[in-house]
């Protein structure tokens, strides 16, 4: 049998400019799940990253703070999150164009987005848009669409779970891929995938044992190497 590991990187930069890169925050985070694994005897045969630089640097950081030990990561771009800015840039307008609800939702974070609710305005706005991108109403030349996300993920998890036994892999990528992966170990619809992404914190850990083509989910979640003061949803 063998161990996948999966690991959502630190916290971002959501709010600003440069979105894909870690914020201090963030890279405390990352830190953390490497002292973790490292105090827990992980030895991992494989360390897997998405191509973000939220992701790389999140596997880098835990790397160094586990001692070094650890193999060198290899990127695998099929690891990577669905494009969020893709979605607030491009199909945001598209629904709001034609859902004056929705277009309210978008201004409304629009108004609040420095202030000290912007994560809850944010929120509010992306849970009926990622839902009308999952159902294949919202697409656009620009923006990876759901059933193209969604069928990288499995070929990489056919991938792993057809490969040599034996061995732990860590890997280190974001809530929608986390969402995806577990939605099809537990055989759970689509809509599933965006609920569980809803939930997984940064620096959180998941873990499958997969072996013989089969995988079970052991752990979702995991949030207890992070201290209080390193837990944050986004």
């Amino acid at each position: 049998m063998s161990q996948l590991i999966l690991v959502r990187h630190g916290q971002a930069t959501p709010f600003e400019a440069d979105t894909d890169r870690l914020s201090p925050l963030g890279e405390a985070q990352a830190r953390a799940v490497g002292a973790y694994l490292a105090e827990a005897g992980l030895e991992p045969t494989d360390v897997i990253c998405g191509s973000l630089v939220r992701q790389r640097e999140s596997a880098r950081l835990a790397a160094e703070a586990a001692g070094g030990g650890w193999p060198a990561p290899r990127i695998d771009s099929r690891l990577a999150e669905y494009d969020g800015d893709g979605l607030t840039r491009v199909l945001a307008p598209l629904l709001a164009a034609r859902d004056p609800e929705f277009g309210a939702l978008v201004r409304t974070y629009e108004r609040e987005r420095q202030g000290t609710e912007r994560n809850r305005h944010l929120q509010r706005m992306l849970e009926p848009l990622t839902a009308a991108y999952l159902r294949g109403e919202l697409t656009h030349a620009e923006v990876e669409s759901w059933a193209d996300f969604r069928a990288r993920i499995h070929a990489f998890l056919h991938e792993l779970l057809t490969g040599p036994s034996g061995r732990t892999v860590l890997a280190f990528t974001s809530g929608g891929v986390i969402g995806v992966t577990v939605a099809a170990v537990l055989r759970a619809p689509d809509a599933s995938a965006l609920t569980l992404n809803w939930r997984v914190k940064n620096g959180s850990l998941t873990r499958l044992t997969y072996g013989g083509g089969r995988s079970s989910l052991d752990s979702f979640n995991e949030t207890a190497h992070l201290p209080g003061e390193l837990s944050s949803w986004r």
